[in-house]
């Protein structure tokens, strides 16, 4: 899979071409490991789209995680800070979560030997 499948068959569009291999390898990563834990089934094409829609999930949560850093500044003496009260959770466990549902979006998973 590649950024062309990622624009053309996913039709994403809020992922960066230079973030891509990076995000989508570590997309990949966590459905192998819900592949070890769950039952997954799916054809190809939409283990790839799951793993597009993982990406895009992990590239939210960069870009909120850096907006809720910049929400401080500090030059030597004087600091300034704000709070914006809209920025997601950004846990490990409401990642986890979402990174599920996206892959459940294209993936039938479920607990059990078989369906």
């Amino acid at each position: 899979m590649d950024y062309a499948f990622y624009q053309n068959v996913y039709q994403g569009d809020s992922l960066p071409p230079a973030q891509f291999d990076r995000l989508a390898a570590r997309a990949e990563d966590v459905l192998q490991r819900l592949e070890r834990v769950y039952v997954v089934k799916g054809e190809q094409e939409a283990r790839q789209k799951a793993v597009c829609a993982m990406a895009d999930a992990l590239y939210f949560f960069e870009q909120a995680d850096a907006a809720r850093l910049a929400g401080s500044v500090k030059v030597g003496q004087t600091s300034a800070s704000h709070t914006n009260a809209t920025l997601p959770d950004t846990s490990p466990a409401a990642q986890s979560s979402e990174l599920y549902r996206c892959a459940g979006l294209y993936l039938e998973i479920f607990r059990g030997c078989g369906g």
